[in-house]
């Protein structure tokens, strides 16, 4: 088995949605995107950021795709509610591309009553008018979310096309059997292992043209769990 993963993929996607500088220069620059993070918003240098520091920032970049609160952040890394709002504020003010991004989103939605992605497939968000406010607050998060997890998305099926045309075009006999979230897993054959790895790695980073490049990791295995 190949197993073919993008890395941080709504991460990218979200740098090339908010052209938000300080996180298209980082993947640019191949850096480790959560150590950047830690050191922009806890203000340590970076040689200095801890293991600890570094998995709470990956909280937040993660968090903010789906519209985060000071509470869930809080519970996720174990810290006061007040200290987690504060790591939500100064991450925004120190991405100000992914905050203008993030609130003009869902300003659009409420005019219009959609979202989309960059492939323009729709969402409707009629939680954005709801009379409740806890329905309302989903609705935000769902309007901030769709256009980055729903671009993942459409990436990953260009990129399963493309796989499965390079299979058939060279006539190989490897299979595409599954996908996962960003993860496709072929059943191949030892002699058509190595092109089939550089199948997986062309057709998955060239499936869209984003301001930050895609990444793809292949591992292999007997099974899914040494592949893993």
């Amino acid at each position: 088995f190949l197993d073919a993963d993008y890395s941080q993929i709504e991460l990218r996607v979200l740098a090339h949605m908010s052209n938000d500088e300080i996180m298209v220069n980082a993947f640019n620059q191949d850096e480790d995107i959560h150590t950047i993070c830690a050191s922009q918003i806890f203000g340590v240098p970076i040689e200095e950021v801890s293991k600890q520091l570094r998995s709470r920032a990956k909280a937040v970049n993660f968090g903010i795709v789906y519209g985060i609160s000071d509470f869930g952040l809080s519970e996720q890394v174990g810290i006061k509610r007040k200290e987690a709002k504060q790591n939500i504020e100064q991450y925004l003010n120190t991405y100000h591309g992914i905050r203008e991004f993030m609130n003009k989103v869902v300003e659009d939605a409420k005019e219009t009553g959609y979202v989309e992605t960059l492939c323009n497939r729709r969402r409707y968000i009629p939680e954005l008018k709801s009379n409740n406010y806890m329905v309302r607050k989903f609705g935000d998060r769902a309007a901030m979310n769709t256009p980055i997890q729903g671009t993942a998305a459409d990436i990953m099926k260009i990129a399963m096309v493309k796989v499965y045309k390079e299979l058939k075009e060279r006539n190989l006999k490897s299979k595409l059997v599954l996908q996962i979230h960003d993860e496709l897993l072929i059943e191949t054959y030892e002699n058509e292992k190595d092109e089939v790895i550089k199948i997986l790695k062309e057709s998955k980073e060239n499936a869209m043209k984003l301001n930050v490049p895609l990444k793809v990791e292949v591992e292999e295995g007997k099974n899914w769990y040494q592949a893993k």
